[in-house]
């Protein structure tokens, strides 16, 4: 079964959701400081990744950053607050699902199973072929995305969604359409997270993020990605 980690300095916090983890099978592993859940990280290699946003020593935000550059895993962001910034600042450090205190722990559990399922998933496609456009290549088998030869750095979420509408050139994808595809489990129930993750793809992959090469807006209907 699969190993999750645990990252949040309120014990009682730990204490509950490993509870609930270990009974549905899963391996636990727990800090309760930045510093300790990136040692964790490092060398019991978790699955997925529960993990406040105010921590001690290191903050939740700098934790995923550097979880996500050393080895991409799914990321549950816990918070005592619920602002649309935090969810922003929680997704540009490479979360892929934000959850607010208090919070019931068999909603968490579900969202547990199904960023596992979802990683199953990826790892699936790593067989999927490679898709070149005009200097851009995508190789789902390494998940890795070049520009001219050089590698841009996306974040699961992100290379998700460029090879979901790259697989498909010149097809208008809604919002809605892109939410169904790229975020199965429903955490993206509003429309700005798309628009977020499609602003941060351009800054990472357009020479000129003001004027796409790639990513189109279609206004009124939502996004393109252009194969000519």
């Amino acid at each position: 079964m699969a190993k999750v980690l645990i990252v949040d300095d309120e014990p009682n916090i730990r204490e509950v959701i490993g509870l609930y983890l270990r009974g549905e099978g899963y391996e636990v592993l727990s800090a309760a400081d930045g510093e300790e859940g990136l040692e964790l990280y490092h060398r019991g290699r978790p699955d997925l990744v529960v993990l406040d946003l105010i921590l001690p020593k290191l903050d939740g935000l700098e934790v995923c950053r550097r979880m996500q550059a050393e080895r991409r895993v799914p990321v549950i962001m816990l918070t005592a607050r619920g602002e649309q910034a935090d969810r922003i600042l929680g997704i540009s450090a490479g979360a892929d699902d934000y959850v607010v205190k208090p919070f019931r722990p068999r909603e968490l559990m579900a969202r547990v199973a199904a960023l596992l399922r979802e990683s199953e998933t990826r790892a699936d496609q790593a067989n999927g072929r490679v898709i070149s456009f005009d200097g851009l290549r995508i190789d789902p088998s390494t998940r890795e995305v070049a520009i001219c030869g050089t590698t841009a750095t996306l974040t699961a979420r992100e290379f998700d969604l460029l090879y979901h509408m790259a697989s498909s050139p010149g097809r208008t994808f809604t919002r809605d359409e892109l939410m169904s595809a790229v975020w199965r489990h429903g955490f993206a129930a509003e429309p700005s997270a798309v628009t977020m993750h499609v602003r941060r793809l351009r800054e990472k992959i357009e020479e000129n993020p003001g004027h796409p090469r790639y990513l189109l807006t279609v206004w009124g209907v939502g996004y393109q990605f252009d194969g000519r």
